[in-house]
């Protein structure tokens, strides 16, 4: 019996744009026609027009079903082979799919598959998209688990693919890694939609793990996800709608209803405790300063925290300093850091992370006005240095330190981890691959490592040596310079930092590179030209590993 009207989509991972390939049309033993439409991209909307629509009159919404199945690539002389759950389905459609694999001349490359349409009656499209090399495991050269990453790539990748052909049920293949898949198909299917009329968002479909008894990892998976599709939400949101005041409700309603604590500082607060190098940025806004504090206690309520601490400030034209004109709208992404601590800590009372976390976030604007802090004021901190402010475009480590020292001296951390999208050399010297890390304690560094070796979401470490403190108090006016000297900047903004936590292991990330808007080589299951969330997934990794040490 010839195969039913089927049509196959091919898709390849960075592009941006989908082929409708004919397979076999033919189907006249059935009843049908043989369709001799012409095939087109369907990169823009005029080639969709070409194909015929049917409405049907529904009381409840259609659920339009699809899969998403893996396959392995050739080998020698080795066919591509399907995942152990994609040969299940293979023999329910009776063998069509491994008929359509060879027939297509796929070769299970990584990211690259297609989409046949009709060829089970529950599911009315199966993406069937390459995982690469079957057994891949930790690659060292790469620092990164290549097996988990390619899960992520093809469920990524596949997921989306159905997504755009109006599947509103994806079932996905855990191929051999369910919590990876759940994580790579949840990443990619989710958009950005706050800002477009209802009936014009792109449908987020329903995600279900297909044929596989391992439900707690999927779920571990879909936890993870969300979380880091909080964060893309915080950090994509127009300037307006993500103001400090804005920021702090959004906190307390992800987070209260999971069981955290946040507490809501004002203005008044904030003078009584004296964060002044905060307030010095702060002023220079309408929009009046917050500092969050949040708390979740996974354990005894006497041992000691891990302090997060996220830069939070939600929209930084440069102050006085002000930024170009043409990469302006892409500041609106320099609270990343703050949007990534409440998704990480989110996702720890999901996941009950038995450890205690506190964070701090100081929220404000850096914004020119009568009121801003101007090239050369000196501010003393709450240690009693002084820091003079070189560089009002710089305001990261200004608006970071005294809430640093805060925070430290008020919940006596056992260990500090500050986020921030902190400088533009980080870029330079990473791209998208990897966030920069500098960290005083080679254990935490290498728990941040293995961290995002298994999340796919790596970092590299950065130099924290003495050199650059010399590069930090160029003059004898005051203690720190906040621009420095020389154009290590991330250097330079990682030896001030240092500064202020003399006597507890700490790590500062900056993710100036990879928080904000996706520019550099982005990975196939996250937006081009979005904000990213990363680093959520690792640093909700490394709590892991510190909460429980002995689980591999």
């Amino acid at each position: 019996m010839m195969l039913a009207n089927r049509v196959a989509i091919a898709f390849h991972r960075n592009v941006h744009f989908y082929k409708r390939i004919r397979v076999t049309t033919a189907w006249k033993d059935a009843g049908g026609y043989e369709d001799t439409r012409i095939p087109r991209p369907i990169g823009c909307m005029s080639s969709v027009g070409q194909f015929r629509h049917f409405a049907i009159k529904c009381d409840e919404p259609c659920v339009v079903k699809g899969v998403v199945i893996g396959v392995y690539s050739k080998e020698g002389e080795r066919e591509p082979k399907l995942t152990s759950s994609g040969e299940k389905f293979d023999d329910r459609a009776q063998g069509k799919i491994s008929d359509l694999v060879r027939e297509t001349q796929m070769k299970g490359d990584l990211g690259k598959g297609m989409v046949f349409m009709n060829v089970d009656p529950e599911f009315s499209a199966v993406a069937v998209v390459g995982l690469g090399q079957e057994g891949a495991g930790y690659n060292d050269l790469e620092m990164i688990d290549e097996g988990m990453e390619n899960a992520r790539v093809a469920a990524g990748v596949g997921a989306r693919a159905l997504q755009l052909q109006g599947v509103n049920e994806v079932y996905v293949d855990s191929m051999e890694y369910p919590e990876q898949a759940a994580e790579g198909s949840a990443l990619a299917i989710w958009r950005y939609n706050s800002n477009r009329r209802k009936q014009d968002r792109t449908q987020i479909p329903k995600l279900e793990l297909y044929d596989s008894p391992e439900m707690d990892a999927w779920t571990r998976g879909l936890f993870k996800a969300e979380s880091q599709n909080l964060a893309r939400r915080l950090s994509d949101a127009p300037a307006n709608q993500m103001t400090p005041t804005i920021f702090a409700q959004s906190t307390v309603d992800a987070l209260c209803p999971c069981g955290v604590s946040v507490d809501i500082r004002s203005m008044d607060w904030i003078e009584e405790n004296r964060l002044n190098s905060f307030l010095m940025v702060a002023k220079g806004s309408c929009e009046p300063p917050v500092v969050l504090e949040v708390n979740y206690c996974g354990t005894a309520p006497e041992d000691k925290p891990i302090l997060l601490l996220g830069k939070g400030i939600t929209y930084n034209s440069g102050g006085l300093c002000l930024r170009p004109k043409k990469c302006m709208q892409l500041y609106r992404g320099c609270m990343a850091g703050a949007a990534v601590c409440v998704a990480t800590i989110r996702a720890a009372a999901a996941l009950s992370l038995p450890l205690n976390i506190s964070a701090v976030l100081p929220l404000c604007e850096n914004m020119p006005s009568g009121m801003a802090v101007k090239p050369g004021d000196v501010v003393t901190l709450l240690n009693g240095k002084t820091m003079g402010i070189k560089d009002v475009s710089k305001a990261g480590v200004v608006v970071m330190a005294d809430p640093l020292l805060y925070a430290q001296a008020n919940f006596k951390p056992r260990l500090v981890v500050d986020i921030a999208t902190m400088s533009y050399g980080v870029c330079c010297g990473l791209g998208g691959s990897a966030a920069g890390i500098f960290s005083n304690s080679n254990f935490v560094y290498k728990q941040f490592e293995k961290a995002g070796g298994l999340t796919g979401d790596r970092v590299w470490r950065l130099p924290l040596w003495n050199y650059f403190k010399r590069l930090i108090s160029p003059t004898l006016t005051y203690d720190i310079n906040n621009r420095g000297r020389g154009p290590a900047s991330s250097c330079i903004a990682a030896a001030i930092l240092h500064e202020l936590v003399p006597c507890v292991d700490w790590a500062h990330l900056d993710i100036r590179n990879v928080g904000m808007i996706t520019q550099y080589a982005p990975l196939p299951y996250l937006l081009r030209d979005r904000m990213t969330g990363r680093p959520t997934r690792t640093i909700i990794q490394f709590l892991y590993q510190m909460a429980c040490p002995d689980n591999k």
